[in-house]
């Protein structure tokens, strides 16, 4: 099969093409015939340290749409031919090559109204999005929430979540971005580059502060961000996590949740891998039926994906890059 593979470590300029043999599927397990791969910063950021349990040369590609092509032992509920897509195990190859292996109790259905470009744009950050909105933070229309890179792929997500959910939205976002987030749902966008972000949401809120926080960008601004929860408040943090001694002990009382996906697989069971699936089906049907935008800004070719990647790692671009075979 045709795949992109990393020799070792590296930037995604060192990727290339190349043969491989067809996987077969083990036991639970089925083989996917891809049609559409996203796109994810964990590719280049994982990609450049590599994983011990990586076998070389490695796939990268962790959120893949296409046809069930072949079963493992033991596997029932799925059928040949079937549309699913999936968020895949970090620690096994992944979607960028013409088949992959996945595990089939983490399989969702692809909804008819649905492509497979479009499936493939939704899990990772479709999923990290949602727990953090849906699962911890449990926002209502009763909240005010404060949404770290409304324009990225996480960002976007929540503040379309939290917007349906009906909070109040505040998102930050490049001057540029801005008009983008509001009509993904924000009620407000900081410009994070001109504004001063912790004033500015004071200004906005009176003082209180915000009920949530989804910060998509680092442990500093995690750590930045906690101050400006109001009592009771949560915050979960999807890109490092927040140092609890920038607020007093016992005042605000706030709620801590760290986001973390692959661990469904690394130190999750059955279980977990089967709520992989539950969720990603959720979001299916908020996007066919219209209600949530899959934020799919452009496909590429296998040959196109190392470009984007790098581009991704800009951090400036707005939605979803996604490899189609289409």
């Amino acid at each position: 099969m045709h795949a992109l593979v990393l020799d070792r470590p590296g930037s995604p300029d060192t990727l290339r093409l190349a043969e491989l043999p067809t996987p077969e599927p083990g036991p639970g397990q089925v083989r996917i015939r891809v049609e559409a791969a996203a796109l994810n910063p964990v590719d280049y950021q994982v990609g450049g340290g590599g994983h011990p349990d990586w076998s070389w040369p490695h796939v990268l590609g962790l959120d893949v749409a296409g046809t069930v092509d072949a079963l493992g032992e033991g596997v029932g509920h799925v059928t040949l031919g079937q549309r699913v897509a999936y968020h895949g195990d970090l620690r096994r190859p992944g979607g960028f090559a013409e088949y992959a292996l996945a595990e089939a109790d983490a399989l969702a259905p692809v909804p008819e109204a649905l492509d497979a470009a479009t499936a493939a744009a939704l899990p990772c950050a479709g999923m990290t999005a949602y727990q953090c909105v849906v699962r911890r933070l449990h926002v209502t229309g009763e909240d005010t929430v404060l949404i770290t890179g409304g324009a990225g792929g996480v960002g976007g997500y929540a503040v379309q979540l939290a917007a349906l959910a009906g909070a109040r939205v505040i998102a930050t976002a490049s001057a540029r971005n801005a008009e983008h987030v509001r009509k993904l749902g924000a009620d407000e966008v900081i410009d994070y580059r001109g504004e001063d972000v912790p004033a500015r949401v004071r200004e906005l809120t009176g003082g209180r502060g915000v009920d949530a926080v989804i910060d998509t960008v680092s442990s500093e601004s995690a750590t930045a961000n906690l101050a400006l929860l109001a009592h009771g408040g949560g915050l979960a943090s999807v890109a490092g996590r927040p140092d609890q001694q920038a607020v007093p002990a016992f005042t605000i009382a706030p709620s801590l949740h760290e986001i973390a996906l692959g661990g469904a697989y690394s130190h999750g069971d059955t279980r977990a891998r089967v709520d992989l699936s539950r969720m990603l089906s959720e979001l299916f049907a908020l996007t066919a039926d219209g209600r949530l935008d899959p934020m799919l800004a452009r496909t590429l070719t296998l040959e196109e994906v190392p470009a984007g990647l790098t581009e991704l790692a800009s951090r400036h671009v707005r939605g979803k890059l996604v490899l189609s075979f289409a």
